[in-house]
């Protein structure tokens, strides 16, 4: 399919902005969700890295749902023509805690759009860069890569996958079930039947079985790096998606030490040790 990069010209820049509470249900909902049973919080606890995706959710209403579940594209998203829609990667950068109770606004503007042709056809590539803030002023900056691509064809070779170069220092295996998927959908009120309808994401996407979340696999990385570095603070933080993860077999959830640079490797291998997510923290010392 050929994609003219012009045509959604006039969405770069477009703004929108959302407030929200940072209230403790969904917090307490994710602990749970993440096996973390004892942890119950409170107003004023500190909002755990990345869980800030539990809010600023949208209420599309049922009937602005496209078929595979994403609200209809030509709100604030530019309406790409190309039917899947996946997380790319995204990049942060840490400045201010965020705390249960927070009274907070995000403000997201679509900051570029690129044409690519890749192995197995054009892939379109939306940047949406986000500030959230709260009373304290600017606590997270973002930048979220959403990769649009057209239906697999049955008679294309898939892309050759890799393998991780890097022997972790830690590495926990996790297995994924599509209870897991299914609650971590609702939590972000998130829609796309490919996380929870084997149906749809087999017959109609074409993949072999549920897709793990990309932002549920980054969280994994974050929380087990952090609950091995107790002392340190992130940053910055990073990630690529490089190949889906499926809920047919465990996968590993990996990470250096770091290093001398404040830094640190973090990745996702499946069961046949291919690279599907590849993350680096910068990190320093709790004060």
């Amino acid at each position: 399919m050929q994609i003219d990069v012009s045509d959604y010209e006039n969405w770069i820049g477009k703004t929108q902005e959302i407030q929200d509470k940072l209230e403790i249900s969904p917090l307490n909902r994710m602990a749970a969700t993440l096996n973390e049973q004892l942890r119950e919080y409170s107003i004023g606890d500190m909002v755990p890295t990345l869980w800030h995706w539990l809010y600023f959710l949208e209420s599309t209403p049922q009937s602005m749902l496209a078929t595979d579940g994403h609200a209809k594209k030509g709100e604030f998203l530019p309406p790409i023509t190309l039917p899947r829609r996946m997380w790319a990667g995204s990049r942060f950068n840490f400045k201010k805690s965020l705390k249960a109770g927070d009274k907070v606004v995000r403000i997201s503007r679509i900051k570029d759009i690129s044409v690519k042709q890749g192995k197995t056809g054009t892939l379109v590539f939306v940047n949406v860069a986000h500030e959230i803030k709260a009373n304290s002023g600017l606590a997270i900056s973002e930048e979220h890569d959403i990769v649009y691509r057209d239906n697999p064809n049955p008679s294309t070779t898939p892309p050759p996958t890799k393998k991780s170069e890097i022997k972790p220092d830690f590495s926990e295996i996790f297995n994924p079930d599509p209870v897991l998927l299914f609650r971590y959908s609702a939590l972000t009120f998130n829609g796309h039947r490919i996380h929870y309808d084997r149906d749809y994401v087999t017959h109609v996407e074409g993949y072999p079985g549920l897709v793990v979340h990309g932002p549920l696999l980054a969280t994994l990385l974050i929380d087990r790096f952090q609950k091995n570095n107790m002392n340190l603070r992130i940053q910055s933080f990073e990630f690529k998606a490089l190949h889906p993860v499926f809920d047919l077999n465990p996968f590993k959830i990996c990470s250096t030490n770091v290093g001398d640079d404040n830094k640190a490797t973090l990745w996702i291998e499946d069961h046949q040790h291919n690279l599907c997510m590849r993350a680096s923290v910068l990190t320093e010392v709790n004060k």
